[in-house]
């Protein structure tokens, strides 16, 4: 008993000695001192020294280690000029009806409302044309020129009417006078106001006669100053602005009635035009006029976006699918008619706390996180995602409205965030 208390007490003697030099020691010689039975020297060994817990932190194996709430490595630090430079943009996250769409085909065609059949409306021959196929055309244009004896009658018949009607309202007006001198009789005076009347009429009907050929009332004005040899001679005009995409005649071909071709020209104004959209039954409660329908070129990289303004109400009897047209701007004519389109029609859902585009999400080790601006660059946020569709996906936590996130190339901070912790 004596030579073990002699043991121990030079152990402890030799500990507390090396614990001021070597920390690890005191621990070593409580865990000796508790094999030899020494009174709570077990419960003493258990306690940590302070030399120790400062190692344990340092490592990062502590629980309270600040390691633990805070992660550098989920920071990528970049400057403006690298964010600029690698194409990093940047949106507030903002909430908003989260839209389903539907897709359908479509066909470009020229819108009904822009397209203009320049016609004839007498007999006669081809002697000019005016614009070949493609040519633009204003409103109002003079687009061909025919040679008729039909409007040579007409106007014809129009100046003599008119001269008739001139003469016979001046010796109305000199029967009315000499009448209310009493110079002459009361007859003679109802005679000269008949004539006048008649002559009158006479001349509103020839002159409705040329109008319902196709001259205008400018036109009619100027027939007293006409050439007679370019009486037989009509111009016909557009009557829209557009282009020419269809000619029907040649220079001399007969034109007119009795079975003669009529339309000379077919014009289309392109500015705007129709997509016919074939839409099944059971899609169609979900359509409704005015919506909004994105409009995707097929092969090519043409968007544009326009409005719905026709469904019909009856079913195609070969497809058994509705007709929906829908109405798109084409001013720079890259929406050319017969193109195959595809259509996108949205159809708002309920409302969502939080939107962000799909291509903001990045998956890392198994997670779906997004890279939240800082002052320092971006920061790793893992978050929760619920519904989506073809763009955008609700975020159910993770990150709040007006937080900017960035939207395009998250793909670069990946990688630059998975280059840092390699280092690391």
């Amino acid at each position: 008993m004596i030579v073990r208390i002699f043991f121990l007490l030079t152990a402890v003697a030799v500990g507390a000695a090396l614990s001021t030099f070597v920390p690890g020691v005191s621990q070593a010689v409580r865990a000796a001192i508790a094999t030899l039975g020494w009174p709570n020297a077990e419960l003493r060994a258990k306690e940590p020294s302070p030399g120790a817990s400062a190692a344990r932190r340092a490592a990062g194996q502590d629980p309270g280690s600040a390691s633990q709430k805070d992660a550098p490595g989920d920071v990528v630090k970049l400057s403006v000029d690298q964010i600029v430079a690698a194409g990093i943009e940047a949106e507030p996250a903002r909430g908003g009806p989260l839209d389903r769409y539907l897709t359908v085909p479509g066909t470009i065609v020229p819108s009904v409302n822009r397209i203009g059949r320049v016609a004839v409306r007498l007999n006669g021959i081809v002697a000019e044309l005016r614009k070949k196929l493609g040519d633009p055309v204003t409103a109002d244009e003079i687009v061909a020129v025919l040679e008729s004896r039909e409007v040579a009658d007409a106007k014809s018949e129009y100046l003599a009417a008119l001269n008739t009607n001139y003469l016979q309202q001046t010796l109305f007006e000199r029967d009315k006078v000499l009448w209310e001198k009493r110079i002459s009789t009361e007859q003679q005076f109802l005679r000269a106001r008949t004539a006048a009347e008649e002559s009158r009429i006479k001349a509103e009907l020839a002159r409705q006669k040329l109008s319902a050929l196709g001259l205008s009332e400018k036109e009619i004005a100027a027939l007293p100053q006409e050439a007679v040899s370019t009486l037989r001679r009509q111009a016909i005009r557009s009557p829209v602005a557009g282009r020419v995409v269809e000619r029907r005649v040649d220079i001399g071909a007969p034109v007119g009635r009795d079975n003669l071709e009529t339309e000379l020209f077919v014009i289309v104004d392109l500015a705007e035009v129709w997509v016919e959209l074939a839409v099944s039954p059971g899609d169609l409660p979900l359509v409704r006029e005015g919506q909004t329908v994105t409009i995707v070129a097929r092969g090519r990289a043409e968007k544009t976006e326009g409005k719905i303004v026709f469904i019909s109400p009856l079913l195609d009897k070969e497809t058994r699918s509705a007709r929906v047209v829908a109405e798109i701007a084409n001013q720079s004519g890259a929406w050319r008619p017969g193109s195959f389109v595809t259509a996108e029609i949205a159809i708002p859902e309920q409302p969502a706390r939080l939107l962000i585009p799909k291509a903001a999400v990045q998956t890392i080790g198994g997670e779906q996180v997004v890279f939240v601006r800082t002052s320092d660059g971006f920061e790793k946020r893992r978050i929760v995602i619920g519904r989506s569709n073809d763009r955008a996906v609700e975020v159910v936590s993770g990150a709040d409205p007006g937080q900017e996130i960035a939207v395009r190339n998250t793909f670069k901070l990946k990688a630059e965030l998975g280059k840092a912790q390699a280092e690391d």
